[in-house]
């Protein structure tokens, strides 16, 4: 007898447990640095010009496939026609990949909430800080394994009682934390610039120094974004179709997930740029990636006085949630694709995915430490294990 397909218990939960995915880390530090670098507005422009319209056609595809097929891009691909199943190969290697770091970029964040929590955020100011922590042996890898596991456990316990349900309360109170914070950083002052001047950066393009070389840098890195933050070319959004009940409005409900990541991404913005602006000028809004979420936020909150721990907290908890409904996506595609493609039970493909992953993410915490190296990438970055599997995943196999 054929195993009944799970599937969300209603439009909302797929809903919010699709725009979990989408918003994550790209949401909170990548937009907010590409938009601040490549003219504010203009980015903004391209951006949700290429989200109504190329990203509305990918999302909509993806999750129709999932839902016609009801199977995971491994199997869904195939069945569409059987040439198309080298896609569904490549879209469960990108996970899978991704999920190696993004779980070590994971407990870097239960490190630095711990860091607010008991009260020493001014410590993660020094500017040796982050790099002394990442080049640890031990505390790294075992927060690491932590969040990990976390999520492991939260996959394990399927769609509605795991996904789902974790999904329609954590993404409120997401969104709750984020406007809260967005409105303290408007307000913010410091030698003359102010949380308004910030946002006008942010929002207002300078069309009078736009060159055909700053339009396809803009364009270029709008398309990367787009990519990296709806969730597409990664199987998630075939998976997540796969449960999907066949009355569900797909028009509706990808109109909204996008609704709902763009005004993320928005709101990451308003949080970010204006805060980094008014104490760290326009050269501190240039810094991406850890320069910026780990390295400069930290001195923005401490400037600010005694309240800088408790908004340290609210910061790096808000990323953590946006961090686990991300990474729960993630493996939830693999997991799904496996249990399709070998007729594994869920518990099995967890174990055997989150293994795994917890040997390549220990090997990339290393890489900063006792297997440390420095390796030039066709990009022009140098990097260790971490940054050559970002480059593998959003450069070469994404785009593919």
């Amino acid at each position: 007898m054929e195993k009944k397909r799970s599937s969300f218990s209603s439009t909302f939960g797929f809903i919010m447990s699709a725009a979990g995915s989408a918003v994550g880390l790209g949401n909170i530090w990548r937009f907010p640095t590409l938009a601040a670098s490549d003219g504010g507005g203009l980015f903004l422009l391209v951006y949700i010009i290429l989200v109504v319209t190329f990203g509305f056609t990918l999302l909509v595809t993806e999750v129709a496939l999932g839902r016609k097929t009801k199977q995971s891009a491994l199997k869904a691909y195939a069945t569409v026609h059987p040439r198309s199943k080298w896609i569904g190969a490549a879209a469960c290697i990108v996970p899978l990949i991704i999920m190696t770091y993004y779980c070590v970029i994971g407990g870097w964040l239960l490190k630095y909430t711990g860091v607010f929590l008991t009260g020493k955020g001014m410590q993660a100011t020094a500017d040796n800080y982050f790099g002394s922590f990442i080049s640890e042996n031990a505390m790294p890898v075992i927060l690491t394994v932590i969040f990990l596991a976390v999520n492991a456990l939260i996959v394990y316990k399927g769609v509605n009682d795991g996904i789902e349900r974790f999904s329609k309360i954590l993404m409120p109170i997401l969104v709750f934390i984020m406007i809260g914070i967005a409105i303290f950083s408007l307000t913010l002052e410091n030698e003359g610039r102010t949380g308004i001047d910030g946002l006008k950066i942010l929002l207002i393009p300078d069309f009078g120094s736009i060159t055909t070389a700053i339009l396809y840098d803009t364009v270029f890195d709008a398309m990367g974004q787009l990519f990296f933050s709806i969730s597409v070319a990664m199987g998630i959004m075939v998976a997540y179709g796969s449960y999907c009940d066949d009355k569900s409005d797909i028009l509706n409900s990808v109109t909204m997930i996008e609704v709902f990541d763009t005004l993320i991404s928005l709101l990451a913005g308003v949080l970010i740029v204006p805060a980094v602006y008014v104490f760290m000028g326009r050269e501190g809004m240039q810094h991406s990636g850890a320069g910026l979420m780990f390295v400069t936020l930290p001195k923005v909150f401490m400037s600010i006085g005694s309240f800088g721990n408790i908004l340290g907290v609210l910061f790096f908890v808000m990323v953590i949630f946006a961090a686990l409904t991300s990474f729960i996506s993630l493996l939830e595609a693999v997991v799904s694709s496996l249990i399709d493609g070998f007729g594994w039970s869920r518990g099995k493909a967890v174990l055997v995915s989150t293994a795994v992953t917890a040997i390549f993410s220990i090997l990339i915490c290393l890489g900063y430490n006792v297997l440390y190296f420095d390796v030039a990438l066709p990009n022009g970055d140098h990097g260790q294990l971490l940054d050559i599997f970002d480059y593998l995943s959003n450069s070469l196999l994404m785009p593919v």
